[in-house]
């Protein structure tokens, strides 16, 4: 003897009342960011990087030069408006910016240097 069985599915479709679409949140309009030029006068033939609260104080991450073998060593970053913490990393050695009146101590007992980009 067979039993034969009938499976019925129903298929439901549900309605949703009263939600309203998500629509995407607007874009965050980007800051404009500014070309900021550090310098800072060391030895000619030395090694310098800038590093800062700006590269997570990678102490090899922005290399200066000094294009006219003078002594004089440049980078330029572009950094969004806001409060930066700098210094400059000589043959190894990190050195507050001289030329720079706004310092603030740090974790280690010395100096950062501190410039403000409006």
């Amino acid at each position: 003897m067979k039993i034969k069985s009938k499976a019925t599915v129903k298929t439901v479709t549900t309605k949703h009342v009263g939600v309203a679409k998500k629509k995407a949140a607007p874009k965050a309009a980007k800051v404009a960011e500014k070309n900021v030029t550090f310098t800072v006068r060391a030895d000619p033939g030395k090694t310098v990087y800038l590093a800062g609260s700006f590269n997570q104080w990678n102490p090899t991450g922005k290399k200066m030069l000094d294009k006219k073998k003078e002594g004089v060593y440049t980078v330029s970053v572009k950094l969004a408006p806001g409060v930066y913490e700098y210094k400059f990393v000589i043959d190894g050695t990190w050195c507050a910016d001289p030329e720079c009146a706004d310092w603030v101590q740090n974790d280690h007992g010395t100096l950062n240097s501190v410039i403000t980009v409006k």
